[in-house]
């Protein structure tokens, strides 16, 4: 469904921030946000023999709420949704934590792989290890590509989320990999979307090439100019994928959505550009809500008079949570 839902109300953009590129960009770079919190970190071993650090956020008593962000593509705790979602449990007196996706949290990983959209065997283990920190099922929230893996590990694994977690929200993620690469590596998005992200995962992918030379193709990955070119050359073959289709197809969470056992909310605004309309499921299920919005952008979603702020987002889905989950 995607008519608005009682708890949530029909969230409309301030006037003074009309469309979706611009309820994209405002948010992150000019927008009043939260202080930065003051994370603690720790250093986790995988199983594979690499490590990520999760940052966390202590509440007064252990006994607390726990919740959990994954971050989107190429972002970290110091993302302005993750200051935001900080500031709601700081509020909340929930203790809340962040893992990066490996290399994302300032110090490149050890192995010859990154992280990719549908890395539900990540996050599976993140879901126990940060269960048994918790003491209790958790709370939590993906944002954009960590939206994605996460919807995609609930679909895999069926009953056995609600043992790791009671509620799920994925936020702006893109469902259909498909469609959203091909919408972000187009006419305006391809020339600042794209680029922005390319930027960053090229100077990670020269750090990998010193690790390991011969890894992938420099030239060809330095001459990538969308994300579906860089994925042909890396993300995909790194990752146990034939090619960029194999890989979009194959960890897209839309298809996976009916198996889902666990109360999710998807959140994705009709105006995102990096998310078409057309590709966003009709309809949830009986543990998939649907919120689709007519505006919000991606990862967008500000509030108040100029310049705005950032906690309607968190308000938002954590209210579903309290009242749903």
């Amino acid at each position: 469904m995607s008519e608005p839902l009682p708890v949530l109300g029909d969230w409309r953009a301030p006037r003074w921030l009309p469309g979706g590129n611009a309820q994209t960009i405002w948010p992150a770079l000019l927008s009043r946000r939260p202080p930065a919190p003051a994370w603690r970190r720790e250093r986790w071993d995988t199983p594979d023999g690499d490590f990520v650090d999760v940052d966390f956020i202590d509440a007064s008593t252990i006994a607390a709420p726990a919740l959990v962000l994954l971050h989107g593509l190429e972002g970290s705790s110091r993302s302005h949704y993750a200051v935001a979602f900080a500031h709601w449990a700081r509020r909340a007196g929930w203790r809340f934590a962040v893992p990066h996706w490996r290399g994302c949290s300032g110090e490149a990983n050890r192995l010859p792989r990154a992280y990719h959209s549908g890395d539900y065997a990540e996050v599976a283990w993140l879901m126990v290890r940060l269960r048994a920190w918790a003491g209790v099922p958790l709370c939590v929230v993906g944002v954009s590509l960590g939206g994605n893996a996460l919807l995609r590990w609930a679909g895999e694994v069926g009953e056995q989320a609600s043992a790791e977690v009671r509620a799920l929200a994925a936020i702006s993620a893109p469902l259909d990999l498909a469609a959203g690469g091909h919408a972000i590596d187009s006419g305006f998005n391809r020339i600042v979307y794209a680029s922005m992200f390319l930027r960053t995962m090229k100077a990670k992918a020269l750090v990998k090439l010193g690790q390991f030379p011969g890894l992938f193709d420099r030239q060809r990955m330095l001459g990538a100019r969308t994300l579906y070119e860089f994925d042909n050359v890396v993300t995909a073959p790194l990752h146990g994928f034939r090619d960029t289709d194999d890989y979009w197809s194959r960890a897209s969470a839309k298809p996976h959505l009916a198996r889902i056992r666990v109360p999710t909310l998807a959140l994705n605004a009709h105006n995102d550009p990096f998310v078409p309309q057309a590709s966003l499921p009709p309809r949830g299920t009986a543990y998939v809500t649907l919120w689709q919005p007519a505006h919000g952008g991606h990862v967008g979603f500000p509030g108040g008079a100029f310049p705005g702020h950032l906690m309607t987002l968190p308000d938002a889905v954590m209210r579903w949570m309290h009242e749903l989950a």
